[in-house]
């Protein structure tokens, strides 16, 4: 920050002594009507001492330190020598004036003060240096001029004497009174300038910010931006970033979130109107970069609501923040099909046991229904139609099985492939046998394309009927259960299980 101010300060003198030589110029040129001005004072008997060629002189001088200047101004304009030429000019040009009879009095303490126009204390005592010699010098030379025409002195020493102790004094005060004032325009140009500085990396900053929310703005679908400085918010989807006034004593959501509460869903819209309260915004986005939250849009489907701190106090307060929803519907429902698939078996299209494991986890954790019931299913044959018709026909039976488990159960709750020919279902229900019932007239009018039939023994644990036993307890229950129905199954159909 420091050297940019340096720099920029330095850039500033350097294109004020650019602008007053530009301005001198046209001071010297304008100073070539000086000649016929005071031949208009000739003829009119106004001077009675200068002839026309002086005032030719004056002119053609003037034509030539002015035409000298502008090259050196084109050339280096900027240079001190460009500077202390003008300013030598103007002292040659009253030099001469006054060597011609032309009085001059305050001009020469024009030229010193004209130098502080440089801002350069270098400048400013050359100026005074030359001025003083220029008037010394002048006054020795036209002493005995003046001395004819006056009565007052007896001599020229006297009256260069006279003249210059009076030269003298309005020399030093001149130059106390001109330092002073350019030591307080320069320190007074060093502060406007820090000042100018430090507004326009305001304003470059705020410019910035403004271009990266206006970016922003073309990523989300509202961007607002809340000022809790001046209580205010500010559209900036809106090109004529309108600011609102924000009420903080009675009004506890901004307008754009009035208007979004009338699309949420009805069972989110406490938590909407909770997360989205102004009041208790800053307390929640402290010492935080940002907040999000999801809810779902009656017409769009999901989005995601941010508070985003853009600056803050020291302690963490946040004072401006923006405020953004985007629609994450699609984002949505990829994550709940990655979370489906990972959740699904892919051959039956039923839950997995990684899904089942979860479930049981969460079912732990609560307390069981009263009509909470296991079912414990596993898939008769199965070996033996993959060892005489091939994994295609066992493929086959199992999905069969799938779908007779999935129309049975249907809304009841739910059923997971757990293993190769292994289900579990987890259901609500008064009446489980009613169920097994069900299951097993669904497998009965199966058919397939390899095979006939499909045949399932299935066994359950009802929590009423054992309302001490655990989760675990009911599955081993429900697993003892299928395997008595697989003995009988099998007794049934004369198989030797171990054969």
């Amino acid at each position: 920050m420091e050297n940019r101010l340096s720099d920029g300060y330095e850039a500033f003198l350097h294109d004020n002594r650019i602008k007053v030589n530009k301005y001198l110029n046209r001071v010297l040129w304008f100073f070539v009507i000086t000649g016929p001005a005071i031949a208009a004072g000739v003829k009119g008997g106004i001077y009675h001492d200068i002839s026309y060629t002086t005032c030719i002189s004056i002119s053609v001088i003037v034509v030539i330190l002015a035409t000298i200047h502008m090259f050196l101004q084109k050339k280096i304009p900027s240079s001190t020598v460009t500077c202390l030429f003008v300013l030598s000019a103007l002292d040659a040009l009253i030099v001469y004036m006054s060597c011609s009879h032309v009085s001059i009095h305050l001009t020469w303490f024009l030229v010193p003060m004209l130098s502080l126009l440089f801002c350069n204390k270098g400048i400013y005592f050359y100026a005074v240096i030359l001025n003083y010699l220029m008037m010394f010098t002048t006054t020795l030379v036209t002493a005995p001029y003046y001395l004819n025409i006056r009565t007052d002195h007896d001599s020229i020493k006297a009256y260069f004497a006279d003249v210059m102790s009076g030269y003298t004094i309005e020399t030093i005060i001149m130059f106390a009174s001109g330092y002073i004032i350019g030591k307080l325009t320069l320190e007074y140009f060093k502060k406007l300038f820090s000042q100018y500085t430090k507004i326009r990396e305001q304003e470059r900053s705020m410019q910035e910010k403004m271009d990266l929310l206006d970016s922003m703005a073309e990523i989300y679908d509202n961007v607002n931006l809340i000022d809790f400085v001046n209580n205010t918010e500010t559209s900036l989807r809106d090109e004529a970033h309108k600011k609102h006034g924000i009420d903080m004593t009675a009004q506890t959501h901004t307008l754009m979130n009035q208007r979004i509460r009338n699309q949420i869903m009805p069972d989110q819209t406490e938590d909407f109107l909770t997360y989205t309260n102004i009041k208790t915004l800053r307390a929640r986005l402290a010492n935080k970069k940002l907040i999000s939250a999801d809810f779902i849009d009656v017409v769009s489907g999901w989005f995601r609501a941010q508070y985003i701190t853009v600056e803050s106090t020291p302690d963490g307060i946040p004072n401006t923040v923006i405020y953004t929803t985007r629609n994450v519907d699609d984002e949505k429902r990829r994550e709940e099909y990655l979370i489906r698939i990972s959740m699904t078996d892919e051959m039956t299209r039923l839950y997995n046991r990684r899904c089942y494991d979860e479930d049981l986890r969460e079912i732990r954790e609560g307390v069981l229904a009263d009509d909470f019931v296991l079912f414990s299913i596993d898939v008769n044959g199965l070996k033996t139609v993959n060892d005489t018709k091939g994994h295609a026909a066992g493929d086959e039976l199992i999905k069969g099985a799938a779908d007779c488990l999935a129309l049975s159960v249907g809304k009841k709750g739910k059923v997971y492939r757990t293993g190769g020919d292994e289900f579990m279902a987890v259901v609500h229900i008064d009446d489980p046998e009613k169920l097994r019932d069900e299951i097993k007239q669904k497998a009965k009018e199966w058919h397939g394309i390899y095979t006939d039939e499909v045949t399932m023994s299935v066994g359950y644990a009802a929590h009423k009927d054992q309302p001490d036993a655990s989760v675990d307890d009911l599955e081993h229950v429900a697993d003892a259960d299928m395997y008595a129905e697989k003995e009988k199954h099998y007794k049934e159909r004369g198989i030797e299980r171990r054969r």
